[in-house]
């Protein structure tokens, strides 16, 4: 059954193949996205996860990146007033995680926004979306993976005294004398390792992770509170609204894992019912200790002690109790729950590649799934050794602002996907709908292109480079290769 709403450039010319303009605009029928999920090339997905195991993979890919890492890289940049940073982030999510949560109801599928983009705009829209999530999973990955290795260091040395030395644990250019960032490559490798084993065993780990961070953060808070001074929030705004936007659109980061649960539509037990309450969920417990934890951090230090600190809330609870032990306990529930950021951002990144290698818009090793593990191991493999390799060469500012443009724009395809498929298919069942029409919709648009103005030029001549190379990539293999172009023929 073909999507009834196809537009008339998807229908075949006179001569029998679609023109240029059809080509680009072909759209994938929800109905055979459904169909086909879980389908990969010599084996096939395996559906056991459940509503709790999909909250907590939303959760372990989105909480901790922004307090953990990122929060010492933002506070300078908009003081005090860094709280209100966090909460327009938040509202930025919110917008798209609302639109996320009815398309993923409705298209329960591996892809997340490419599969969304392919099922309403078009091909070419959905090759861009999909080669936006390559850079927003992919360098996110790393660039957690840069931020666990700054805890790792805490760890070692409140525990055994020594530390790993700067050649061996920063990125070239990042402090004299760096060679590469091992640690930032070794816990990508673990997460390889785990992620080998099976979707379940993994979500099982996770969960074991999420737990300990939420618990760690709640310490922080406790202990941090003990330290809170009042005459911290006097000058709270000393960079103006313009530095909370630039501290808003580096922190959205902080959010982007929430999607996460969307890239296993392919492997939930109950995905129309479950995908919609896990994204939704997860994105408010994790807001909530966001805003907790930085209101805290900030009361409890001056925020111009931010300024090129590493492993910053450790570094407060030492600071706040004068004992080396208590930043010690955090550093080890960083370093376990940060890595819990890595292994599940990575699952996304080789679900959605996963779609991409059904679809023929990338080879066809990234669709190879084994019988034994019912996992696309040569993908996770690939993407697995890709990540690591940014992670050791690549400084954290970089790559942070670098997954949050690709995030926004991805994030704003969603929400115009929303308002394609209610106007092309408004008869489709949906287990979830975004209050108040399309208002909510162009909301998170706008949000999106707001904070995406908001980061700089660097940030956005790296992403003019990322597309155009996708770009390239798409017209010598992708449209030719499609299987809707090869159907055509």
């Amino acid at each position: 059954m073909l999507d009834q709403g196809a537009p008339p450039q998807n229908r075949p010319s006179p001569s029998g193949s679609p023109g240029l303009a059809g080509r680009l605009m072909r759209r994938k029928p929800v109905e055979l996205l459904v169909a086909e999920g879980g389908k990969g090339e010599g084996g096939q997905l395996r559906r056991s996860l459940g509503m709790w195991q999909l909250t907590m993979i939303s959760i372990g890919a989105t909480l901790g990146t922004g307090i953990f890492v990122v929060l010492g890289e933002s506070v300078p940049k908009a003081g005090p007033a860094v709280t209100i940073s966090f909460v327009i982030a938040g509202l930025t999510a919110l917008f798209s995680a609302l639109s996320y949560a009815e398309l993923a109801g409705t298209i329960p599928v591996a892809g997340s926004s490419y599969s969304y983009a392919y099922a309403t705009m078009g091909e070419l829209i959905a090759w861009v979306c999909g080669w936006c999530l390559v850079l927003e999973y992919g360098v996110s990955v790393a660039a957690v993976a840069v931020g666990w290795g700054e805890y790792l260091n805490e760890l070692l040395d409140g525990t055994i005294g020594v530390t790993i030395p700067d050649a061996l644990s920063a990125a070239p250019g990042e402090v004299d004398g760096a060679i590469i960032n091992l640690p930032g490559l070794i816990v990508v490798l673990l997460a390889m390792v785990f992620l080998l084993g099976g979707a379940k065993e993994s979500a099982t780990a996770n969960t074991i992770m999420v737990i300990v961070k939420i618990a760690a953060l709640v310490l922080f808070c406790t202990i941090g509170f003990m330290g809170f001074k009042s005459g911290n929030y006097a000058d709270f705004m000393p960079l103006g609204t313009a530095g909370v936007s630039a501290a808003a659109a580096s922190l959205f980061f902080s959010y982007i894992g929430f999607d996460a649960a969307s890239t296993a539509g392919e492997e939930a037990k109950n995905p129309q019912r479950d995908l919609p309450r896990a994204i939704m969920l997860s994105l408010v417990i994790v807001t909530a200790l966001y805003v907790l934890v930085a209101a805290v951090a900030v009361g409890a230090w001056n925020w111009k002690d931010f300024e090129g600190s590493e492993a910053t809330l450790a570094a407060i609870m030492n600071d706040v109790t004068g004992q080396s032990m208590w930043g010690t306990i955090l550093a080890a529930g960083a370093v376990i729950s940060i890595a819990s950021v890595v292994l599940t951002v990575l699952y996304g990144q080789t679900r959605v590649l996963f779609a991409m290698s059904r679809d023929g818009l990338v080879p066809k090793a990234f669709g190879r799934v084994s019988k034994k593990t019912g996992t696309p191991r040569v993908n996770t493999v690939i993407v697995s050794l890709f990540c690591g390799a940014l992670a050791s060469v690549i400084p954290l500012g970089k790559l942070v602002d670098a997954t949050s443009i690709g995030t926004l724009f991805a994030f704003g395809l969603v929400n115009i996907a929303v308002v394609v498929l209610r106007r092309t298919r408004p008869d489709m069942p949906r287990t979830f709908r975004v209050p108040l029409g399309w208002l909510f919709p162009v909301l998170g648009f706008g949000f999106c292109a707001y904070n995406m103005f908001s980061l700089d030029s660097v940030t956005w001549v790296v992403f003019g480079v990322w597309m155009a190379v996708g770009l390239v990539f798409y017209f010598l293999y992708g449209m030719r290769r499609s299987r809707l172009a090869t159907a055509e023929k």
